[in-house]
């Protein structure tokens, strides 16, 4: 049978998850009359939250008697290690770029992995129905493109495609059809079937499934030869050679898998049996094993510590609360997920973990939230290398798209955090805008920006290169109130208080000495009392007793509590709440350490 193998890799929100349900959809892999809903790939709880794919997932359909398997990927830019390692399992890629947007920095960040791997490209400029479009104008930007990436004349060659997602048609020229047969007959005419080598059993591992009935699956795309059930293998390991014997086979089909006895090369397939593997090892043949290069993976650029729960309030929502817990849950994500690395620190109740940016970091808490582990996160850092005696840190390349009566508020904002302009142009009503920021500068920057340019602007930003430490960055301005005791936060208090800043919770909360509970309105810290009770007396006065009038609280989500925290504070996370609260509950404590870091620095 026929086989095609592609990825599907775009800028974040250009519509790859559409895409995929579109060829899901035109290939009759549902029933007529079956409800499928929208945005099928992305079946993690998180992705559908969020609106944005989070981990790369397969499926396969069959057009016209070929097989083709689809990958679809993330786009954003902290998820980049799920993309470099899927790309190995497919032969063509298919790159969504928007109509009206262009290439992104992540369109440049996958384009370059794909195009290092010498995967066929085909540039499909999506949503040509948006007003304001300019396809022509993003054809010649993405060909600009591949020029800048050193594309071969083979690359350069590329076909297009031009459609809309969302309306159900794409066309090898900008006039509407019937639907996207033409796009699923290009990508069988483009992308090439899948190179065979001459020789023994080769499967690379490039992603892992786990199953309550199977345990661990490996998945991964078999280079050369064929796997059958029952074989017995070798898999190369970084530290060796295991012996081992195939379980059972599955290959993917539609939405699912599908169990065989032999799956043979070129084609993507899910073995069971193994017990002890990493992604990158290769399962070779059992007499003369040959193992393929590992997988490399960008380095991370940000780190947190992460350490278990110890606030007055700690293990009353969780069911994993021990260090115990906590270590060995961070080592099973550093199996699957490759750009995460842990590290083991001093204190035994603390791990330093690394990762691409405050996303990655986030989407990694989050998950553990939800399986029911309490924790505590310090504030992001960047990562500090030192290159020939000098200290450098990791900047970045940040696109900012804005409406161009806020552009001066946005140069303003990025200015301040040490950027500088590489390029402005305008885009038909809105300015487009590129800086090289360092790293330090991002963090917080997002819920200013948005706040400043009353949500208008679009921000997107990928790691560019290392270069000279750039001094002083200014973080938060304002101070924060902290809790005095720990108790119930009364109405009547806070009423009391609210023109000293605002506050993270309602009345009726349960708050613990050293707990964040408001931002101050002025710069430094306060400690207050938000739990104190209205005297009640038998006396009566008129209109004073109306009920007092509260703003609700400001509620952070956990991205934006982690971009607020300083450096002598930290966020408590439960399954049920985020609190931010310091590092030091106790007041002596805080002003102790204070005095030790003033003499330090």
């Amino acid at each position: 049978m026929n086989i095609r193998n592609i990825a599907i890799i775009a800028h974040v929100d250009h519509g790859k998850t559409t895409l995929v349900d579109r060829i899901l959809h035109q290939t009759n892999v549902f029933r007529a009359n079956q409800e499928t809903g929208d945005l099928i790939m992305d079946s993690n709880d998180l992705e559908r939250e969020r609106g944005i794919t989070i981990f790369s997932k397969n499926a396969s359909v069959v057009y016209k008697g070929v097989k083709i398997n689809v990958i679809d990927t993330p786009g954003h830019a902290d998820f980049g290690g799920e993309v470099e390692r899927v790309l190995k399992m497919a032969d063509g890629v298919c790159l969504l770029v928007d109509a009206f947007e262009g290439p992104m920095p992540q369109t440049r960040f996958v384009l370059q992995k794909a195009l290092q791997l010498n995967l066929k490209p085909i540039v499909i400029i999506n949503k040509v129905d948006k007003p304001n479009c300019r396809p022509d104008e993003v054809h010649d930007a993405v060909f600009e493109l591949f020029f800048n990436l050193d594309a071969t004349e083979e690359q350069l060659d590329f076909p297009t495609f031009y459609g809309s997602g969302k309306n159900g048609w794409f066309n090898s020229k900008n006039e509407q059809s019937e639907d996207i047969t033409p796009l699923l007959d290009g990508i069988l005419e483009y992308v090439p079937e899948p190179k065979v080598p001459e020789g023994n059993l080769q499967l690379q591992i490039t992603s892992l499934d786990y199953s309550t009935f199977l345990g661990r699956v490996a998945i991964g795309k078999v280079n050369r030869g064929s796997i059958k059930e029952g074989q017995p293998f070798s898999l190369v390991t970084a530290d060796g050679i295991k012996k081992s014997k195939v379980k059972e086979l599955y290959i993917f089909e539609s939405l699912g898998k599908r169990k065989v006895s032999e799956v043979l090369a070129g084609d993507i397939c899910a073995v069971v049996g193994l017990e002890d593997f990493t992604i990158g090892d290769t399962i070779a043949d059992f007499e003369n094993p040959e193992g393929l290069p590992v997988i490399s993976v960008d380095e991370p650029t940000m780190s947190m510590m992460f350490s278990i729960n110890n606030s007055p309030f700690f293990g009353k929502d969780g069911k994993f609360v021990t260090s115990r817990h906590l270590r060995d849950r961070l080592m099973k994500e550093t199996e699957k997920n490759l750009a995460l690395r842990v590290e083991d620190t001093d204190s035994a109740d603390s791990f330093l973990v690394f990762g691409r940016g405050i996303l990655h970091l986030g989407v990694l808490v989050e998950t553990m939230r939800r399986e029911g582990y309490e924790l505590t996160v310090g504030n992001p850092q960047v990562l500090v290398k030192t290159i020939d005696g000098k200290k450098h840190e990791p900047y970045e390349v940040l696109v900012v798209d804005v409406p161009q009566e806020l552009s001066g508020k946005v140069i303003d904002l990025v200015t301040q955090r040490k950027g500088e302009m590489l390029i402005m142009e305008s885009k038909g009503e809105m300015q487009h805008l590129e800086f090289d920021i360092p790293s330090r500068g991002l963090i917080g920057l997002r819920s200013q920006m948005l706040t400043n340019t009353q949500g208008e602007a679009v921000m997107a930003h990928r790691f560019h290169e290392y270069k000279p430490w750039k001094g002083f960055i200014p973080g938060r301005s304002n101070g924060v109130l902290i809790s005095k005791n720990t108790e119930k936060t009364t109405g009547y208090s806070i009423d009391k208080l609210q023109d000293r800043g605002k506050f993270f919770v309602d009345p009726g909360e349960e708050v613990y000495t050293g707990q964040i509970i408001a931002e101050h309105i002025k710069p430094g810290d306060l400690v207050v009392n938000a739990t104190e009770p209205k005297k009640l007396t038998n006396h009566r006065a008129s209109g004073s007793d109306d009920a007092s009038r509260i703003a609700p609280k400001t509620q952070l989500t956990l991205e934006e509590c982690m971009e607020y925290i300083q450096q002598d504070e930290c966020i408590e996370v439960t399954p049920k709440n985020i609190r931010m609260r310091k590092v030091f509950l106790d007041e002596e404590s805080r002003k102790r350490d204070s005095k030790r870091s003033e003499v330090v620095a």
